[in-house]
């Protein structure tokens, strides 16, 4: 009789019929098997009662290193990236900004921590983590974030970004941190171009990141046309770099919230670039009042997954690390409603989140890594307008035992 790790008995999965169960057998942290009326032992055996069974939640998008710093933080920030359609999100960088002065890692880490188990409660086991590199942040954020990935590292898998957020042509010496970040350690170089006085320095900081990217050959991250400026255009800066430099499926973007106010010939310009860039676009619709021209870049076959960005910050009150809920949002501000739309964005926080991120054999199939979730929930459908946390979480082929968090 064969033997595996785990046993996930009673599966719902998406592609069966409602009622059409399955068993999925787990073996050295990988799927061994999904078939109904599974043969064999194992060491541990969960019940998924009918649930729904999927791959886990993946999140390409957090400022992790700033997760609960609205407690230091007023909200003038958040009032003028919030408001008056975005024209004044510059300025809500800099004032954000402050809460820089006061680094540390005696507060930072554990903040990092509590975000990173609530990931895990809710099944968020891909994250992709941005931290600040500047003159006041110096490489602290990094050094937390680094900490943090090696203490998780069987449970939840970190990619740490080295993000410039005050610019690099404005901030002299920034540059030279995102290399040195990338030295201790960094997954991804970041990037935030838009945030230049000029276009000329905004292509600097497109190429100057591209550089190193070249240099460590490691992927790119930016926050890209991140204000209400129908005059930016950094994200099709980075689709050209990508494309010249062969980062094709190595580059991701990150909100391009001006294109909600592009033309339609400029939009499917965009749209052609990035198609030859392979470059997928993270969308954080509930951050902000603009955002990303959704289904028309679906419609058009780009790549297009969702973030939660940030967690009681700055810049947005709220945040649980649950990526069910920020589907469940993007469902309301993107009218995605229809059964069809709700499946889109269930892939939009697991399989195309994934593959955003550079892990492609993120999917319920033999031989793909086990992580995964068991829903209190039989469908998408529920699962979305519920959002729960998951009956079970299976990380690396191990089941998950959160703790208490409150």
């Amino acid at each position: 009789m064969t033997t595996f790790d785990l046993l996930i008995r009673r599966a719902q999965l998406r592609a069966n019929p409602p009622g059409d169960l399955a068993d999925i057998a787990i073996a050295e942290g990988r799927i061994a098997a999904i078939q109904p009326g599974l043969t064999g032992e194992a060491g541990a055996e969960i019940d998924a009662r009918g649930g729904l069974v999927t791959e886990s939640f993946v999140n390409p998008h957090l400022h992790l290193d700033k997760v609960y710093t609205l407690a230091r933080m007023d909200e003038l920030a958040m009032r003028d990236y919030h408001g008056g359609g975005m024209g004044k999100a510059m300025n809500a960088i800099e004032l954000a900004a402050r809460v820089k002065d006061e680094y540390a890692l005696d507060w930072i880490l554990p903040n990092v921590r509590r975000a990173v188990w609530l990931a895990a409660r809710h099944g968020v086991l891909h994250i992709r983590a941005f931290a600040d590199v500047d003159s006041k942040a110096k490489l602290i954020g990094v050094e937390a974030l680094l900490a943090v990935k090696e203490e998780f590292r069987d449970i939840v898998n970190l990619q740490i970004v080295a993000f410039p957020q005050d610019g690099v042509a404005r901030e002299p010496g920034a540059a030279g941190l995102v290399r040195e970040a990338m030295k201790l350690g960094a997954d991804v170089v970041g990037g935030i171009p838009w945030i230049e006085y000029t276009d000329a320095d905004a292509q600097a900081h497109v190429d100057a990141m591209f550089d190193i990217a070249a240099e460590f050959d490691k992927p790119v991250s930016m926050l890209v046309d991140d204000a209400g400026d129908a005059t930016l255009r950094t994200t099709e800066m980075m689709a050209v770099r990508a494309i010249k430099q062969g980062w094709q499926g190595r580059a991701l973007a990150h909100h391009a919230r001006a294109m909600a106010l592009y033309p339609k010939p400029t939009l499917q310009k965009l749209i052609a670039l990035l198609k030859q860039a392979d470059m997928y676009i993270v969308t954080d619709p509930h951050t902000g009042p603009l955002h990303a021209r959704v289904r028309e870049l679906l419609e058009e076959g780009v790549g297009v997954c969702l973030g939660q960005d940030d967690i009681s910050d700055a810049y947005y009150p709220y945040g649980q690390n649950n990526m069910l809920e920020v589907a469940f949002l993007a469902s309301h501000l993107l009218w995605m409603t229809t059964r069809a739309e709700m499946d889109i964005l269930y892939d939009m926080v697991t399989t195309k989140a994934a593959r955003a991120i550079g892990l492609p054999d993120h999917r319920l199939k033999t031989g793909a890594p086990a992580d995964l979730v068991v829903l209190d929930a039989p469908d998408v459908f529920e699962a979305l307008r519920a959002h729960p946390v998951p009956a079970h979480v299976v990380s690396r082929g191990r089941q998950l035992a959160v703790p208490d968090l409150a």
